[in-house]
């Protein structure tokens, strides 16, 4: 990068961000509000926003810094940034990251997009019963003349509180469905299979020890390399099939390659590669917070399949192991049920959408809701017409 002139004129100051106060208990600070609208503001609340992430139980992974930050740099419009800020003297207590867009009436919806399979605020656990009204308060003086459309909001997240305390009309939506399994080892989760299908499993398992396949956890400096290596295995996985278009983008690549080094470096990102005969075959990316762990990414090379080497079962040991090892609760296959996922016997979650909005704009969310649930039986339709389900 060229050095900058030294005649360049000053950037103009930046703007003030608005702020509001709300009362807190007399023996507590006082709880104050912020909107920042401004990128470079919000790089900068890395570090409180870390620590804010560790104290929210029912964060995921999508709610990190890391990520969101990434994800607005690769993928947000310039000017539409919206993340509103509730601190508890100079303490960072909750967070809703989100951004303006035109649908073609205004709506403030969440950072991370298609790409996250999760959204939801971050509440501070020690103090979520009194933040909480603090952000509900702060979300509708910046929503003004906006709905707020809060999409994959798993069951127990932090922003049910919010939805609890919301002065406004709201709604109450359901959205994908995800499987999960609990955080055991390999060998709890075969036993919860019919001994038939625990039968093929353990052949399964004895065939990837015998081929003898390799892991091996990529450490933070090599990451990039290793993400580039994991797309064109995901691209040659899935070549001459269907194929999600985003995955192959280089903007997805430069997020990605951007956001799970930091997120390696403090334990909410795994990348392993898996080797055989000194080659890398196959590799994963597994996201992680507090509670929960899910494989978010892989790529295996085709000729796998022709070894009869299934991979479904060499991710999910893996997987299964460190999720167990850290002691993570949950595993999560994320969004889809797909075949393969059911063979595990997942639990079924269905996420949740959130509609808000202030009192005068009960036109307007009754109007998304019924373009949202239009659009949801028009998926249906399509999904059984897929499975042949649909009249000639």
């Amino acid at each position: 990068m060229a050095a900058e002139s030294s005649t360049r004129p000053p950037a103009p100051p930046r703007a003030p961000l608005s702020t509001s106060r709300s009362a807190a208990p007399a023996s507590g600070p006082e709880f104050t509000a912020e909107l920042c609208r401004d990128t470079g503001r919000f790089g900068e609340l890395a570090p409180a926003w870390h620590a804010l992430y560790r104290r929210s139980g029912a964060a995921t992974p999508f709610q990190n810094h890391s990520w969101l930050h990434s994800w607005w740099l690769s993928y947000g419009t310039p000017g539409r940034l919206r993340i509103v800020l509730v601190h508890r003297g100079a303490e960072l207590v909750a967070a809703a990251p989100l951004m303006l867009v035109h649908r073609p009436m205004p709506v403030l919806v969440q950072l991370g997009g298609a790409i996250s399979d999760f959204s939801d605020v971050l509440l501070d656990d020690g103090c979520a019963d009194t933040a909480a009204p603090v952000l509900a308060k702060a979300l509708a003086d910046a929503a003004r003349t906006a709905v707020i459309d809060l999409r994959e909001v798993r069951p127990g997240a932090a922003v049910e509180r919010v939805v609890a305390c919301w002065a406004g009309p709201h709604r109450r939506l359901t959205d994908s469905t995800c499987l999960e399994l609990p955080g055991v080892p390999m060998d709890e989760l075969v036993g919860r299979l019919t001994s038939s299908r625990a039968q093929r499993t353990r052949a399964k398992l004895r065939k990837l020890d015998a081929i003898g396949i390799e892991e091996r956890v990529v450490p933070e400096a090599e990451i990039p390399a290793a993400v580039g290596r994991l797309l064109e295995l995901h691209r040659l996985q899935w070549q001459g099939r269907g194929v999600t278009a985003e995955h192959l983008s280089t903007r997805f690549a430069g997020h990605l390659t951007r956001s799970v080094p930091p997120m390696a470096e403090r334990g909410d990102a795994t990348v392993t590669e898996f080797l055989l005969d000194g080659k890398v075959v196959a590799a994963d990316l597994t996201l992680m917070s507090g509670r929960l762990s899910g494989g978010y990414l892989y790529g295996a090379d085709p000729g796998l399949r022709a070894r009869k080497v299934d991979v479904a079962t060499l991710l999910l040991r893996n997987a299964a192991r460190r999720t167990s090892e850290s002691g993570r609760t949950t595993l999560s296959m994320l969004r889809g049920t797909e075949p393969y996922k059911h063979h595990w016997s997942p639990e079924t979650v269905r996420n949740q959408r959130f509609l808000l909005a202030r009192p005068y704009l009960s036109p307007a969310l009754r109007l998304l809701a019924a373009h949202a649930a239009g659009r949801g039986r028009a998926a249906a339709l399509v999904k059984r017409l897929r499975r042949g389900g649909g009249r000639g």
